[in-house]
């Protein structure tokens, strides 16, 4: 696993598909993108660097990024905005026992209708990849963001 360009190309690939579709506003397609046992969490750098496990969002499992789908589409009532991921190339930290550990940078650009748009959010993404017979799926995302605060509410997937 990971020995070849190719297999950098499709991590990277997964990369670009998950930040283009969480763009689209297609809110169905992003649960696909982990494994049925996952874990998704939002989380403040100071948290996270401190070991504390208060997130903003924690999910653990698809299921559950089904349920806030579902909350998006249906439940919550907000300002509707666009958002536009800026993602770094991966970085390949190691590939152990059929998992693949790696990270990249991101910026969450965000537009409210009539505005103009500004940074919503930025920070890494830490994650445990694995190969599926549907091609590389997250085990795990931790999406841990640079600020101690979020301007508002965390609506749409980071």
């Amino acid at each position: 696993m990971m020995t070849n360009f190719n297999d950098w190309m499709a991590l990277t690939r997964l990369y670009a598909d998950y930040a283009s579709a969480v763009d689209s506003g297609n809110w169905n397609l992003w649960p696909e993108f982990f494994t049925e046992q996952c874990v998704y969490r939002v989380q403040p750098r100071e948290n996270f660097e401190r070991g504390f496990p208060l997130a903003t969002l924690a999910f653990e499992s698809k299921q559950m990024l089904e349920d806030r789908v579902y909350g998006i589409q249906e439940t919550l009532f907000h300002d509707p905005y666009y958002q536009r991921h800026i993602v770094s190339a991966p970085l390949l930290h190691k590939v152990d026992d059929g998992r693949i550990y790696s990270e990249a940078n991101y910026v969450v650009i965000r537009t409210k209708l009539s505005q103009l748009s500004t940074v919503f959010n930025a920070g890494r993404y830490l994650d445990e990849i694995v190969a599926t017979p549907d091609g590389l799926k997250f085990a795990s995302r931790l999406v841990i963001y640079d600020s101690e605060m979020i301007p508002n509410s965390l609506i749409y997937p980071i």
